[in-house]
């Protein structure tokens, strides 16, 4: 925005009458214009104001306050000062700040009074505390966009319906505003109620709602969710149905194909896949590149891709730090004969490092000396005079 003047037959504003003769000369022929507006070189003083404020007052960085000047600007603090003042009397801090402006830089223009504060009030009266409200402002500064009236109170109203807890609906409330807001009475309730239908505890459906956007889906499209997973047998009463709902509502169908392939190619049937999926959900948004090169590993160390499937909790470890020296060491075991032949991965990946020093390697170092260098890197299986099958 810039300044506005207004010119007519008697002359130019005062303020300009200041402007050097040359510069007067050029502009003489305004004197006889009609009234119109001009939009003058005051504008860029106005940006250099609105830059130097966010840089001062909110904590911008130059390149950051350059940037969110494109969106706002002033040539007043007054009505800023105000709504910065507001926002520390509520808890934020001066980080806080910074990355609310960076993000919502139009919320210096609010109304401190008639527009901001009824919602912090709001907020504060369902059970958040200042440090609460200024993470949440800090996190999502857009919830102060909203309508008190017609769309935080009536979210919220609708949330305690749904969820366990005055708490949990606000945790959604916050954590989710941007997908609940506006869609509680035509998505979250309804989806919530098929879920209670079919058994689904209370207690697992707050868990959904507060933490993940799963049943903003439409209602159609969310009934076709459920019964897949039904269809892979899971049970509505224990916490893995709603983490394979969670899984398969976030993926898109082709997503979710090509996870399925990854999983094929390293020598999984479908049936283990389903397997996989069965025992730990979330193993389906590890990336393709994970999922293969950890597979790719372990089944080149000799197990079984079938034995991935009963734990693919496993594939979530640091493929350098954890999988191969356990791997390492564990292998030696099994060519020394000295642990059995179906020595479970679970077994050994799954253990503290404490523990898995005290059971696989202190134990057997006296059969092995060096089993805790296998463990380190520094020695291998040819070093040993073994042959990795």
């Amino acid at each position: 925005m810039c300044s506005i003047f207004l010119c007519g037959r008697t002359g130019l504003p005062p303020s300009w009458r200041r402007i050097g003769g040359a510069a007067m000369t050029q502009l003489h022929f305004l004197g006889n214009i009609t009234p119109f507006v001009i939009r003058c070189f005051s504008s860029s003083k106005q940006h250099s104001f609105t830059v130097s404020y966010l840089m001062n007052s909110c904590g911008l960085s130059p390149e950051t306050a350059i940037s969110t000047s494109k969106k706002v600007q002033f040539e007043n603090p007054e009505n800023p000062d105000s709504v910065l003042a507001l926002l520390r009397n509520h808890g934020c801090t001066d980080t806080h700040i910074s990355k609310i402006v960076s993000k919502h830089p139009l919320l210096l223009l609010a109304n401190p009074e008639k527009t901001l504060l009824p919602k912090l009030q709001f907020l504060g009266s369902v059970g958040l505390s200042h440090v609460d409200l200024a993470k949440v402002l800090a996190s999502t500064p857009s919830i102060l966009r909203m309508s008190l009236e017609k769309t935080l109170i009536p979210t919220y109203n609708l949330l305690k319906g749904v969820v366990i807890g005055d708490e949990n609906a606000v945790k959604a409330l916050t954590k989710q505003c941007r997908i609940c807001c506006g869609n509680v009475e035509k998505t979250i309730a309804p989806n919530a109620t098929l879920l209670r239908e079919i058994g689904v505890p209370m207690a697992h459906i707050s868990f959904l709602v507060t933490n993940y956007p799963t049943l903003c889906q439409k209602r159609d499209k969310f009934s076709k969710t459920v019964k897949k997973v039904m269809e892979m047998g899971f049970n509505p009463q224990r916490l893995l149905f709603v983490n394979a709902l969670q899984v398969i509502c976030q993926m898109s169908e082709s997503t979710w194909e090509q996870k399925i392939n990854a999983y094929k190619r390293c020598g999984l049937s479908e049936d283990e896949i389903v397997l996989a999926f069965r025992n730990h959900p979330i193993c389906f948004q590890l990336s393709e590149k994970k999922i293969m090169s950890t597979m790719d590993y372990i089944v080149n160390m000799g197990w079984q891709p079938g034995t991935i499937a009963r734990v693919p909790a496993v594939l979530f470890f640091n493929l350098e730090r954890r999988i191969v020296p356990r791997c390492s060491v564990a292998k030696v075991l099994l060519l020394k004969g000295l642990v059995k032949k179906d020595l479970c991965l679970g077994t050994f990946l799954k253990l503290t490092e404490r523990a898995f020093i005290d059971r696989f390697i202190i134990k057997y170092q006296k059969y092995v000396p060096q089993l805790l260098d296998v463990y380190h890197g520094k020695v291998g299986f040819q070093e040993l005079g073994l042959v990795s099958q």
